[in-house]
């Protein structure tokens, strides 16, 4: 069975290449587009991964990710932050808000692929 990843990203260019990009590397794809949308989707769908951009409308990715920590249906899926402003201490952040593992943009479809294929092979609920 294929996997299921849900993507949060607000710019509809990035949001239609990762569906590109996830369904050439053989994953199943959801797109919404703002954090508080993740937390009504994510409990419904239980993805197999989240990516979640950081800088959105209406909710900010963050403050999605410390909520689905704090949900008992979306605790363990993990979490991986994309963003493109990337700063020091842009990771830390991150990881410290419930993200599993962090990738900056712009990247590769080679990049992509490895940082999601590190996160699935990970036991539920383990730490980084």
């Amino acid at each position: 069975m294929r996997k299921h990843i849900l993507v949060a990203e607000d710019n509809e260019d990035m949001a239609e290449l990762y569906c590109l990009q996830l369904e050439a590397l053989g994953y199943d794809v959801t797109v919404v587009r703002n954090g508080s949308k993740v937390l009504e989707v994510a409990p419904l769908l239980l993805p197999d991964l989240v990516i979640m951009d950081l800088l959105m409308p209406i909710m900010d990715g963050l403050t999605a990710v410390r909520q689905m920590r704090e949900n008992p249906a979306t605790r363990n899926i993990p979490i991986l932050a994309a963003t493109a402003k990337a700063m020091e201490g842009d990771q830390e952040k991150c990881l410290a808000a419930g993200c599993d593992g962090y990738i900056a943009k712009p990247f590769t479809l080679r990049d992509l692929g490895l940082a999601i294929a590190a996160l699935l092979k990970r036991p539920t609920g383990q730490p980084n």
